[in-house]
């Protein structure tokens, strides 16, 4: 194959990031089993990550953090129907902690580096909800346990299921079960954006991945209890505890996800 040839290849390919948790698994699952999707190569890694490589545009679309998305919306389109949700009780977004959630003032909380939607969630509920003011540094479970005057720690993903599983005697305290009983709305986690400046948008390869999109759904919701059982020794946890967790992770972008998402963004901008 001619150099000339081969690079003509590699600039029809779109790079697509998705985020690797095991949430996304009744839709990674079956998008990756499906086959290679013509035009698009896929790239799986932490929100935080995609945020970045979004933002730096070293990809084209990705699951990026909702909060991601109102920093830079000037910038993306969303793909709309898509997303990562919940209504109520989400299970892997968690502030484990030494002490009740009321005491936590003037304490130092440790948060993940790897989402930025938690992370000012969390800002949310302990400052605006609950008028609270503690301290925040960036690290890693590693650090929350080895540092008692850490008071709580931020967890998401996989290691917040993990931590759940393993680490008894902390309170824990489930962040969208807060949002939903504080506003009465989902709250939308994760969104599918393009850049506004990749050829993407004009490209056939986009309506394909979208059709891919909407089957990979399908497909994952009618097999959600054999995917629930290929992905729990991931974390590892009960084959019937990670088939709940997955049923209450929602994938639809419905009128009141959005405006539980334009309800984050307000409260966001007012503090």
């Amino acid at each position: 194959m001619s150099d000339k040839k081969k690079n003509k290849e590699q600039e029809n390919i779109f790079k697509v990031g998705v985020v690797n948790f095991i949430n996304t698994a009744p839709l990674l699952i079956p998008l990756k089993e499906d086959g290679p999707i013509d035009g698009i190569r896929l790239l799986e890694d932490n929100p935080s990550m995609l945020n970045k490589l979004l933002e730096n545009g070293k990809i084209d679309m990705g699951l990026i953090s909702s909060f991601s998305y109102g920093q830079h919306f000037k910038d993306y389109f969303v793909l709309k129907d898509f997303c990562i949700s919940a209504t109520g009780t989400v299970g892997s977004v968690i502030l484990f902690s030494r002490m009740p959630i009321y005491e936590l003032s003037e304490k130092t909380i440790c948060l993940t580096s790897q989402s930025a939607t938690s992370i000012n969630l969390l800002y949310i509920i302990l400052e605006h909800f609950n008028g609270l003011k503690p301290g925040y540094i960036t690290g890693g479970l590693s650090d929350f346990l080895e540092e008692k005057d850490l008071s709580a720690y931020l967890a998401i993903g996989d290691e917040a299921l993990k931590i759940k599983n393993l680490e008894k005697g902390f309170y824990s305290y489930d962040l969208a079960s807060i949002w939903y009983e504080t506003t009465g709305l989902p709250f939308v986690f994760a969104l599918w954006a393009i850049r506004r400046s990749s050829l993407l948008l004009k490209s056939p390869v986009l309506s394909q991945f979208k059709k891919r999109l909407e089957m990979a759904y399908k497909k994952g919701s009618s097999q959600i209890e054999e995917i629930s059982s290929r992905v729990s020794v991931r974390i590892p946890m009960s084959k019937v505890d990670c088939l709940a967790y997955l049923k209450g992770i929602e994938f639809d972008l419905s009128p009141l996800k959005l405006k539980g998402l334009r309800h984050f963004f307000r409260l966001l901008f007012q503090m």
